[in-house]
Formats: structure tokens, sequence, C-alpha cells
């Protein structure tokens, strides 16, 4: 591997924690921002591929290391693809799960069209100013339930129900999520192409 260490940029537990384990698979030690003190970027943007690049030029830049970085949210049909790129910050500041969620319930209250997908790029640079970043994505489809359910995941998943699965997503262990989730499928997609270009 020409690359064996890579700074993550996030501070979500969450995150780190799905992103640790796709990348063990390829030997990749990754190594949270907090390690370097690397404060969170800004996300000013209004789409997710810029606020990833954003985020990853900023960890690269301040640790030296190349970086990865994810931009997700969930986009939900009956409020336009709201919250999207404001998913974890929905409900304001300081963040809270709890607090999203909860807005987001109440805003969904007598919809019919319950449909919903989590949203996720990736972006992996080799350097702060690297002019041909990787960028991956991925989707998960799914639809949004009024009670919760699972204790696993983070953000949304207690509500975010799989037809097809018959469970939440934070009722899927991590291994079974990471093999179908939108992050997984975004990270699964970098690394094919990690392996054949750098």
């Amino acid at each position: 591997m020409p690359m064996q260490k890579l700074v993550i940029a996030s501070n979500n537990a969450g995150k780190l924690r799905e992103l640790a384990a796709l990348l063990a698979a390829v030997h990749i030690e990754p190594i949270p921002q907090s390690t370097f003190n690397v404060p969170e970027a800004d996300e000013p943007h209004v789409t997710f591929i810029e606020n990833a690049l954003a985020k990853a030029r900023h960890a690269s830049r301040l640790s030296g290391l190349p970086a990865l970085a994810d931009d997700s949210g969930i986009c939900v049909n009956a409020l336009n693809g709201e919250p999207g790129v404001h998913s974890a910050r929905f409900a304001g500041e300081p963040k809270s799960d709890t607090r999203n969620n909860e807005k987001l319930i109440a805003l969904l209250e007598g919809a019919e069209d319950r449909r919903a997908h989590y949203y996720c790029v990736i972006v992996m640079v080799r350097h702060a100013d690297d002019p041909q970043p990787l960028i991956a994505e991925g989707s998960w489809f799914g639809k949004i339930i009024d009670t919760p359910r699972g204790s696993g995941g983070f953000g949304y998943d207690p509500y975010f129900y799989l037809p097809a699965l018959g469970k939440t997503a934070a009722e899927l262990d991590a291994t079974q999520k990471n093999s179908v989730s939108h992050r997984g499928i975004a990270m699964q997609s970098l690394l094919t192409r990690l392996l054949d270009r750098w």
C-alpha cells in the first residue's frame, strides 16, 4: 500500500468506528483528527461533496497527512430532501441526535409519504492541495417510522426503517450495517478506486 496512515476528518465517534472497520480491510490505519488537535472544519456549503472536500483539505493541511472526510445525512421526500446537509445540526446547536429526531418526527406528523434515504459522499486527498481527490458516493433507501427501534448505530438510525430487512438501521449489527449502508457502499467504491489509482 502506498499509504498506511490516514487522518479521518471527523469527531463523530459513530462515524469513526464505521470508517475504521471499513479501512481495516486494506490495512490503512485511520487516525482521528483530534489526535492532531484539528478543530472541526466549517461546513458552509449547500452540497455534500463541497463540505466533504472542505473537511478533507482542512484535516490534511493541519495534520500533514493524507485525509479522508465523509459528509452524509438523511434526505426525506416529504421535506423536499431536508434535513440533507443540515442533518447533524437539524435542531440547532449544540448538535443532538435526540433533538434532531424529535424535530424530524414532529415535522412528519400526518405525512403519508415516509420515504427517505441516507446519502454519503466520501473524499480522500493525498495532501491539502490535491488536484485529483478521490470521490465516492452511496445511497441507502428506507422510510421514517414514528417509534424508535434498536440501540445500535447513531443519528437517525432508530427511526430509519428498512422494509427489505424488516429492521431499522439501529437494529443491525455493525458488520451488517457496513455491508449495506450509504457509508459502506461509498467506502467500498472509494477503496476500489484507491487500489487502482494510488
